[in-house]
């Protein structure tokens, strides 16, 4: 790249100073050409002023020519009516053609100076022509010089040209040299940070440099491998979560399917010697599978919120009715432990799922009253807001550690293993919760401090303005 870089430089840098000199030569020349016009000129006015046109005229051509000879220079009288009276290369100027159509002539004769430049049939080289009127107006006097043309103004510009051409072009290709490593240095320490990466993606550090473009190429290339290395991570956590739910699923599957086998094996061994043995047995068997058949609920309601794949009956529920169900379905629990449920709810509706409302409502009711003191309160408070509801369970119960507020949304995590299971828990119910509030795009908060209470906040955009109570 950067010898392209260079190379193209030098091609675009030669076609400028090309042209820069070619334009330099014509404008030089057009000066030059101007000058001996006017030097010309002066000199034919010069000649004019001293010239006595009553006088011999033969007599002082002649002098005039030995001034014409020093000078290479060529001087010719001229009637009016174009007949040639005198000129300082001819001895027999009658002898000349009429010069009345010549174009210096005419210029004279209309403008009082006349200029022009072709080859002379009569010295056969090439010359310029410049002529004025006598003050009279009756004569015309000529000036001619030889000339190379073009060639002459050449041989005096070509060494001033070529040097200041190669001088240009010699520092441009130390600048082109420069540029182009300036443009190249900062790609190749990209691409040597880049070669390091082979896998492990640590933060890059590229040094800033004068092109705001290339640095725009930096900065991506490190946003892109922080977001390589972010999303890396992610998929290694939830590769760690998957591990651990299909652990924990198993163990939680396990423990219900070993104890129903057990009861059913005291059962075939006749050890049950009465009906009411016989009858708890089936008890425990029942309930047993019905904590598997919770636990399988629950793990296929997360599976299909967590892939959206859930199929979401939308219709309009009164709050203050899902309210008075939940509180019902926790109630029985509650008086045992002697907690005590306030409430504070708006009777308005929301469009909703019904099940998934109620999973919502319940988990965590459930969770106030289990994880509670003996006598504690919960405050349950539903109001509208706008277009969400606000949802709020306050407990004064037995608080949640700092370094577990993070991980209670997650599947199978208990704060006190001993305790979710003493009270049938499945480590399964705050991560509805929060599957339920994302599939909403709603938020969920917990505050919560140890011996002193936890308060859980759901904000969910579900009310429905256009339903009136």
């Amino acid at each position: 790249m950067r010898k392209a870089i260079f190379k193209k430089f030098l091609q675009i840098l030669f076609l400028a100073l090309a042209l820069n000199t070619f334009i330099a030569y014509v404008v030089t020349s057009s000066v030059l050409l101007k000058r001996n016009r006017e030097d010309m000129r002066f000199a034919l006015e010069s000649v004019n002023q001293m010239f006595d046109y009553s006088g011999n005229i033969e007599e002082q051509f002649k002098k005039l020519s030995e001034a014409a000879r020093e000078s290479k220079s060529r001087y010719t009288l001229i009637s009016r009516d174009g007949a040639v009276l005198a000129d300082t290369s001819v001895d027999e100027a009658d002898t000349m053609e009429n010069h009345l159509e010549r174009e210096e002539v005419s210029g004279a004769l209309r403008g009082g100076y006349g200029y022009a430049s072709r080859r002379s049939g009569t010295l056969g080289a090439e010359m310029i022509y410049a002529a004025i009127c006598s003050d009279d107006g009756q004569y015309i006097l000529r000036l001619s010089v030889v000339s190379s043309g073009m060639r002459e103004y050449t041989m005096m510009l070509v060494p001033a040209v070529l040097l200041s051409f190669g001088i240009a072009f010699l520092f441009s290709s130390l600048e082109a040299e420069r540029f182009s490593q300036s443009i190249t240095k900062p790609l190749q320490e990209i691409s040597r940070e880049m070669s390091k990466m082979d896998g492990d993606y640590t933060n890059f550090h590229f040094e800033k440099c004068p092109y705001e473009e290339i640095n725009v190429i930096a900065d991506t290339t490190m946003r892109m491998s922080q977001n390589t290395k972010d999303y890396l991570e992610r998929l290694e956590k939830e590769k760690q979560i998957r591990q651990e739910f299909f652990s924990n699923a198993s163990h939680e599957l396990k423990t219900p399917i070993t104890s129903i086998r057990g009861y059913v094996e005291l059962l075939e061994s006749g050890m049950a010697l009465n009906e009411d043995t016989a009858k708890d047995f089936l008890a425990r068997i029942k309930k047993e599978a019905m904590r598997m058949t919770n636990l399988v609920d629950d793990i296929l309601m997360i599976s299909r919120l967590e892939s959206r794949g859930a199929k979401a009956d939308i219709v309009d529920i009164r709050i203050k009715e899902l309210l008075d169900e939940s509180i019902a379905s926790v109630s029985a629990q509650a008086a045992g432990r002697g907690i005590a449920i306030h409430r504070e709810d708006q009777d308005f509706a929301v469009r909703a799922d019904m099940r998934q409302m109620t999973e919502l409502f319940n988990n965590l009711l459930s969770n106030a009253v289990k994880y509670n003191n003996e006598g504690g309160d919960v405050w349950v408070s539903v109001r509208k807001k706008g277009r969400d509801m606000l949802l709020t369970v306050r407990d004064n119960g037995v608080g949640i550690p700092e370094e577990s507020l993070e991980r209670i949304f997650e599947r199978f995590y208990r704060v006190d293993k001993g305790r979710s299971r003493k009270q049938g828990g499945t480590g399964l119910g705050l991560s509805i919760v929060k599957h339920i509030v994302n599939f909403y795009r709603g938020t969920v908060k917990v505050e919560s401090e140890v011996g002193k209470g936890t308060v859980f906040t759901v904000s969910l955009p579900v009310a429905d303005p256009d339903v009136r109570v």
